[in-house]
């Protein structure tokens, strides 16, 4: 399967883009695509216990099993003020 993975701030930095296209196996998750990105970008390791997900716009958890087709976001904390 193919989904669609959204990069915003730092992640998006590090990889030099705010899109990438995952190849996935049937049954992915929502932490398989997380690995697939940091094996491609290993600079977005780094802080990856602090990353929030989202499906199809919608919050996601790392188990969420994903279809063909899923839009997945992975947000980096923020700092502001």
């Amino acid at each position: 399967m193919r989904v669609t993975i959204r990069l915003f701030a730092v992640h998006r930095e590090t990889a030099g883009k705010s899109t990438f296209a995952a190849d996935l196996p049937d049954g992915a998750t929502v932490a398989d695509a997380f690995a697939r990105l940091c094996d491609e970008y290993p600079g977005i390791r780094a802080g990856a216990r602090s990353v929030a997900f989202a499906v199809n716009r919608a919050h996601a958890s790392e188990g969420d099993r994903l279809r063909d087709g899923d839009e997945v976001a992975f947000l980096p904390p923020v700092a502001g003020g």
